[in-house]
């Protein structure tokens, strides 16, 4: 490879708006500029038409109908639409949430808001792999308990939650379950009704999609679920979700959301064998590296590895051509190491020294290659100066 590249292996952060998903948009930023609010001219009708065109596809790959999509600005909000307004809605037939120690922080931190407002929250751990225990789920289960959030699948290490045995049991109980599905809509098979699931956040950048949209999907029936309002003034969105629409950005959406429903099997199973690639890569020609959470329950596009014996900032600066992350990238500015690897009981060390790999629609097989080779000998090179390193060869240390 001649000269200087850049590769983005950071899909998880976010990823490349589709030109499909553009070329739907730029009526809309152009010529059909009206407000969707609008509905005494061309103008507002127009783009009205198109709002519900994309509440339709949106609906549609949750396996949902459209009046139960609500659109918001993207995930971080719609869990805050979820969790406030049912804790809010609901105070009075209890006041005990339960989630996940791994969790993204825009859960984690409406938790820990909810609890200054007087309300029980119980944060469960996860196992080694990063899955969470069913029975310790219905364990926690109490008279009092009026929702259940857990992520569908990790923003860091990829795994895939047992929705539906979580749903179910929900179901059982009769406890309103609230899922992240950020990560998870677009790149595996997700269903509301196989799910159970009561409430669903999705963002339209995390599936191709411009940045600065997303929805709440809000169940319409068996139960009917009824939320708070978090942000006032014109109600719109059934007044769920208050603010002109960004229609432009809500076609967006919609396309790629549509995109992404229809080669959904094909990209999966292509980009599930550029990371098994990159995983056997890295293990056939370097020791003492871990893959972080369950591989069979996992994204397909993610690959999250420890690096023992390497210092991690030094690991990321190294390779720098290669747009990599170290966690979350809400988080990528707290020098503390990742609390979803704490939460699977990953040494500090060795969290400070894993690297997150990201791959998704426009991923090559050549940039997979090149990921390889670069990390190989950025991890040799790094290791050379290392002392625990030798001693670890030499079987005198265990793996950090």
């Amino acid at each position: 490879m001649k000269g200087k590249r850049h590769i983005y292996m950071d899909y998880h952060a976010t990823t490349p708006l589709d030109e499909r998903a553009l070329e739907a948009m730029l009526p809309y930023l152009r010529e059909k500029f009206g407000n969707a609010a609008s509905q005494t001219h061309r103008f507002g009708w127009d783009a009205l038409d198109a709002v519900e065109a994309a509440r339709v596809q949106t609906a549609r790959i949750l396996g949902a109908r459209p009046e139960e999509i609500v659109f918001t600005s993207g995930a971080t909000e719609s869990n805050n639409l979820a969790i406030k307004g049912v804790c809010e809605k609901h105070a009075a037939k209890g006041r005990h949430i339960i989630t996940v120690a791994t969790e993204h922080k825009a859960v984690l931190d409406c938790f820990a808001q909810m609890e200054k407002r007087d309300f029980e929250t119980t944060i469960l751990d996860v196992r080694p792999d990063g899955l969470l225990d069913i029975e310790e789920l219905r364990a926690a289960l109490r008279d009092d308990t009026i929702l259940v959030s857990v992520m569908a699948a990790n923003n860091e290490i990829g795994v895939l939650q047992p929705i539906e045995e979580i749903g179910a049991r929900c179901k059982e109980r009769g406890v309103l379950f609230h899922t992240d599905a950020a990560q998870a809509v677009g790149k595996v098979p997700f269903n509301v009704e196989n799910a159970k699931a009561d409430l669903v956040s999705i963002s339209a950048h995390k599936v191709y999609g411009p940045k600065g949209i997303g929805a709440l999907y809000v169940r319409g029936k068996h139960p009917r679920v009824s939320l708070d309002c978090q942000l006032h003034g014109g109600g719109h969105e059934r007044g769920l979700r208050s603010g002109t629409l960004n229609v432009p950005a809500i076609v967006g959406m919609g396309k790629a959301l549509e995109i992404a429903q229809a080669e959904l099997e094909e990209e999966s199973r292509r980009v599930l064998a550029l990371r098994e690639k990159l995983r056997q890569g890295l293990a056939a020609r370097l020791d003492h590296i871990t893959v972080h959470g369950d591989l069979q329950r996992r994204l397909p596009g993610n690959l999250n590895v420890g690096f023992a014996y390497v210092e991690g900032e030094t690991l990321l600066m190294r390779l720098d051509d290669i747009a990599v992350s170290s966690g979350s990238a809400c988080t990528s500015a707290d020098p503390a190491p990742s609390h979803v690897l704490a939460a699977l009981g990953v040494s500090v060390d060795l969290a400070q020294a894993s690297i997150r790999f990201g791959l998704g629609r426009f991923t090559t097989e050549e940039e997979v290659d090149y990921a390889i080779e670069k990390t190989v000998r950025v991890v040799r090179m790094l290791r050379e100066q290392s002392p625990h390193y030798d001693l670890a060869r030499q079987g005198l240390l265990d793996d950090e």
